[in-house]
Parts: structure tokens; sequence; C-alpha cells
């Protein structure tokens, strides 16, 4: 790594745009510290995809982590929504705060495609675009090419293009660079270590800015899908946003390294930091869910005859830990006194506790399910 050159500024006339070399190469590692560190991350990874097989109803706790993965993306771009917010039906946020709500539901629809979608289309442009497309959808930025290359220049930072921090390169280079990183994401000849893999491509997707917005959504959202493409996790259960949010300082700052200082080891060092510290604090999350889940139904069996009711409302407040008195009585198909008395029980276990703020009717919270997750 230690002649690696990132890339050169080329004038463009009034400006410099940053034209990235290709990644499409075959790649040599030599420093021992990114080894020791790769090492590691790659056994974490191993232990927590092994959750996936050992939880079997995994797929329950799977919203709950893409909801904070949401969030945290959305944040690392300015807006301000938090977690019981998020859960909350559109009508119960306030008319200021629905854009923040809106993007943040359109990250999950967009991530859950994509996922989806990989069981047809492999990881390339089009998956991409398909996913950009969802995402600005109906949102800001709706009218800034979604689903599509940018035509024209952009910038990071500042107000215009001359006291820009970084200008990506020109936008006729785009599909050039773009078909390079697919070929890079899908070539078997030269073997290169998964997870060094999308650090890269993370960096090289970035450096590019192929959108006119939401790049870095993306971005870390193609994280995870290149994970579960490569089978390197089964079920989408590792999230970095989180860590580039707290670290938001060091994550531009290591990716702005590698373009002005061509520092490309350091920026896989704090990469695979990420994935080291998140891997072990999802580990902790599952661990600590399945301990809370046996507890819960513990719990129920004091219920008597209502503890068939108190456990297809568990299975509903697994995926989405807020609920109403609508909502009880659909899951379960009980008269409205029922469902009261089934709240009463499951306030009484320390299970609900009612929610404040102003909202039609009451609604109801899985605190300490929620607690995993903030």
């Amino acid at each position: 790594m230690k002649d690696f050159i990132a890339g050169t500024y080329i004038n463009q006339g009034t400006f410099k745009s940053f034209q990235p070399n290709y990644i499409h190469k075959k790649w040599v590692l030599s420093d021992m510290e990114l080894l020791s560190l790769l090492s590691k991350a790659d056994r974490l990874i191993g232990k927590l995809d092994m959750y996936s097989e050992y939880i079997p109803n995994i797929d329950l706790f799977i919203g709950m982590h893409i909801l904070k993965e949401a969030i945290q993306s959305n944040k690392i771009e300015g807006t301000n929504t938090n977690l019981e917010e998020a859960l909350l039906d559109r009508e119960d946020i306030i008319e200021s705060r629905r854009d923040d709500w809106e993007e943040i539901q359109n990250y999950i629809k967009a991530l859950n495609s994509a996922i989806n979608a990989l069981k047809k289309l492999p990881f390339s442009s089009r998956l991409i675009k398909q996913t950009h497309k969802l995402l600005l959808q109906g949102v800001r930025g709706e009218h800034k090419l979604p689903g599509e290359f940018r035509r024209s220049q952009n910038w990071i930072g500042g107000a215009s293009i001359n006291d820009a921090t970084f200008i990506p390169p020109i936008h006729s280079t785009i599909d050039d660079y773009m078909g390079d990183l697919e070929k890079f994401v899908h070539d078997e000849q030269h073997p290169f270590p998964a997870l060094l893999k999308i650090a890269l491509i993370h960096y090289q997707f970035e450096t590019i800015h192929p959108f006119l917005d939401g790049n870095g959504r993306v971005g870390r959202l193609m994280i995870t899908l290149f994970l579960v493409e490569k089978e390197i996790l089964k079920k989408p259960i590792l999230y970095l946003s989180d860590f580039f949010e707290r670290n938001r300082t060091l994550y531009y700052d290591n990716l702005m390294n590698v373009r002005r200082k061509n520092d490309i080891n350091q920026w896989f060092k704090f990469f695979l930091v990420g994935v080291i510290e998140t891997a072990q604090n999802s580990i902790q999350t599952f661990d600590g869910i399945l301990k809370l889940q046996q507890n819960i139904d513990n719990k129920l069996q004091s219920m008597g005859r209502r503890a068939s009711n108190g456990q297809l409302v568990m299975k509903y407040l697994y995926q989405h830990p807020m609920i109403n008195n609508k909502v009880i009585q659909k899951i379960t198909g009980l008269s409205s006194p029922a469902v009261y008395n089934l709240i009463s029980e499951l306030k009484r276990l320390n299970i609900l506790e009612e929610a404040t703020g102003n909202k039609r009717g009451k609604t109801y919270i899985f605190k300490e399910y929620i607690q995993f997750f903030m």
C-alpha cells in the first residue's frame, strides 16, 4: 500500500476536480498492524454471523437494527430524528419535523428493497441507482435526478464551488469510474480481503460522488449490501453509520487524507476499528435481547389464559416497540375491554409503559427493548 496514489487534481478551467485512479487492479498488503486488525475484524464478523443461525427468530430484531442505521446515517447528513420519534406514525409527527421523519422511512425502504433485490440483481450500478431513487422519493433532493448519475459538477463543503472542501471528478467520467468499481467488486482473479474491499469501495464511491444528492447515505448503505451479497453475513446485521456518526470528524478526515496524502492504510484501519467495535456492540445487543426475551417469556407464563395474546403482542413489539389500543385489537382480535385488561397486565409486568407526548390516544412503549438501540 505504500505505493498507493489516490489520484490527481485536474484543472477544469474555473476549478480543479479530483480525478481518482481506478481501483480495479492487483493489491498487495504489507502493514502488519493492518493485517492484525483485519484478523480481529474477520473473527468478530464470523461470531456475529453465527447469530443468524443461533437465533431462530432473528428477523424479528433486524428491523430495529435497520431503523437505528437509518437514523444514524441520516443524522450524519443533518437530520435530527430520534428513535422514539422515528417509530411514530406520520400524523403524530409535528409538521416541522416531518421531512426528517420521511427521510428516515425512505432509508429503511431503500435498504430493505435493495436487500431483496440482491436475490435477482448483483451488487451493481443498476442496483445502486434503484436504491438511490427510493431514497430520494418525495423528500428533499427529489428534484436532483433520483436514480440517475449526475450530469453536472457537484462539490462538498463551502457555499460555492470556489470555496469547496472537495470537488469530485467531472460528470463525463462517472460511468467509467463506476464501471471500474463494479469490476473491482466482482473480481475473483485477484484475491483481496472482503472487509478491505468494501472499505475501498466505500472510499471510492464517496470520492466519485456520482449523484447530486444522497451520496453519503447510499455509500454507507452499500457496506451492508456488499457483506450480504458476498455472503460474509447471512443476514443484514452489521451497520457502521453509528460508528461513523460518533466519530464524524475522523470519518471525514480519514476519507480526505486518502485524497490529500494517499493515506489509504489509515482509512483501512479506521474502517476496521469501526467493524470491530460495531460487531462487538451487535453481539452484546443480541445477547441482551436473548436474555430479555427469556425474561419476558417467563413473565408471560404468569398471565394464564392471556399468555397467548401476550405472545402475539410481543411478536409485534420486537419489530415495532411502540403500540396503541387499535393495533393490539387488530393483532389479537379482542374486544376493547379485553384489550384494556391486556394492556394493564403488560404494564403491571413492566413490559409496556405509557409514552408521553401530544399523541391521539394512548401510545405504549417497550422501553426495556428500545434501550438496546439507543
